[in-house]
Order: structure tokens, then sequence, then C-alpha cells
């Protein structure tokens, strides 16, 4: 199974990811790796377990807390039928640069050490772990952000985290791949709000245009226009929360067609910009 690269971007008004699987995850990607730390929660199941080098079984209520770029297999991977998993995801500088660095947050800056080899806990975390995570999906963004606090001051102080990774093995993740895929994520970051220009980006990857087509949909199980069309619908995800009308926000984002904005943001998010925006102000 080939090692893909995920891109992810924090919620609407979030500085991290909160995500609620209720069904298997079809996104297509496996066998993956991201820069963002992860916490994993899954209240009921069992199956196999991939991260590094473990592979074992989980039960219900695994707990984990996975470093960043530590491959892993999507816990869903292979599964039919219910499935339940919460799941958070979060840069090392999501507070702040040097936000790790006061001494009262000295314990979790260790946490973030040791979770480079992937740390899975014991019965007695998962069961106060548990019900903060299975909050924080229906919490309003400064209630979750203080519930992660709390979660990563309780995971720092478990006594019960075992690593799952063999410390010290480093998976080839192939520097050059991602120095390119860095470099293609940044400029989208940059210029999303620009006309979508492939042989700009395949001169940015050193590639022909053909190339870097199945390239980019190899390393990301999507077509380049589709990975900008999803960056631009989250950043007017944030806008939306603003007085800025529907059709300032689209154009902000790099649509020149307010219906096309409307169809592509709901195929994305499964509601319209303005149902969005109706849900999210109740």
């Amino acid at each position: 199974m080939k090692l893909q690269f995920e891109k992810i971007e924090p919620e609407a008004g979030s500085s991290f990811r909160v995500i609620h699987h209720t069904r298997v995850d079809t996104c297509g990607v496996y066998w993956h790796y991201h820069p963002e730390y992860e916490i994993v929660f899954l209240p009921a199941g069992e199956g196999q377990r991939r991260i590094g080098t473990n592979v074992s079984r989980y039960e219900a209520g695994e707990l984990v807390f996975i470093g960043p770029n530590l491959p892993h297999l999507n816990y869903s991977y292979g599964k039919l039928g219910d499935h339940e998993e919460i799941v958070v995801q979060m840069r090392e500088d999501f507070m702040g640069e040097p936000f790790l660095q006061k001494p009262e947050l000295k314990i979790v800056r260790r946490l973030f050490d040791r979770a480079h080899t992937g740390l899975i806990f014991g019965d007695d975390t998962k069961q106060k772990i548990g019900p903060l995570l299975r909050q924080m999906p229906t919490q309003m963004p400064f209630e979750r952000f203080l519930t992660l606090l709390h979660i990563l001051q309780q995971l720092a102080e478990a006594p019960d985290a075992q690593p799952l990774h063999t410390d010290g093995v480093r998976f080839d993740l192939n520097p050059k791949e991602q120095e390119r895929i860095n470099r293609i994520c940044q400029y989208v970051e940059q210029h999303y709000a620009e006309p979508v220009d492939i042989h700009v980006v395949a001169d940015l990857a050193s590639m022909t245009v053909p190339a870097f087509c199945r390239y980019f949909k190899r390393m990301t199980r999507q077509t380049y226009t589709d990975f900008v069309n999803e960056y631009r619908v989250n950043q007017a995800r944030r806008m939306l929360h603003s007085a800025r009308t529907v059709a300032d926000v689209s154009f902000a984002v790099g649509f020149n067609n307010l219906s096309h904005f409307n169809k592509t943001f709901r195929t994305i998010t499964g509601q319209t910009p303005t149902t969005y925006r109706k849900a999210f102000a109740e």
C-alpha cells in the first residue's frame, strides 16, 4: 500500500480540527501521513491498528495520540457496517509559536515529544478522556479550545501511556517529495483567490502538466482543481462568520461565478453557504 500525504485544514472558527465519523470513512486516504498531531478515540468496535512499525489489534475505547509525519492506517480501513471515531488534529504551533515554551506547559511539551512514537493509553485514561472527546464535536469554539487544553493535560499526566512505534525507526518519506508537496500547498495558500493555472503549478513542481496531474492525484487522491476548490471553501467558511455577503465571500476566495461557488460549497460541505451561515448563527 503506497504511503500518501494528507492535507489537513483547521475548520472554520478554530485553530485545530475535530472530526466525528459515524460511518466508515470513504475519503480514499488510507496508509498516510501529515504534519499534524492527531488524537483518535473509538468509542466502540474492534479491528486492526497500524501505526508506524506497530501492527496489532484494537478494542472498543481505543485512545491514541499520533505524532507528526508518523505513517498510520485509517481505523476504518477494510471495515464494514457501523463505525464511530472522534479525531482531533492540530499543528504543534496551533496555540502560537512560543506557547508550548511556557513553563506551565512543560508536561504538554513533553507529551508532544513522546507522541513521535505514537502513544496508546490504558483503561483509566480512556475513561477520563473519552467523555471529554465525545463533547467536542458539538461544543462552541472557545469551549472546545478549553476542552482540548484539559485533554492535553490529562494525556500528559497519564501513567498508562505506552509507545506503539519502534523508537528510532524512520520511514522514508522522501524529503524531495515532502518539499515538493509543501511547495505546492504553500502556493495554493498564497494564490487560492486567483484563477487556477495548472501550468504555473506544474512548473513549480518541475513537471509537465500531464505528469503533474498524475503525480498530484497519486499523492492526494484529488485532482489539483478539486484540491484548490476545497481549500477555497474552507477559507469561505471562515469568512462567512463575518458580515460579508455570500457574493463578496465567493469572489474573495477565487470564484468568479456565484452559482458555481454555491454548487461547489454544497458538494464539499453538504450545505449551501446561506444555510451554513444560518446554522452557525443559531
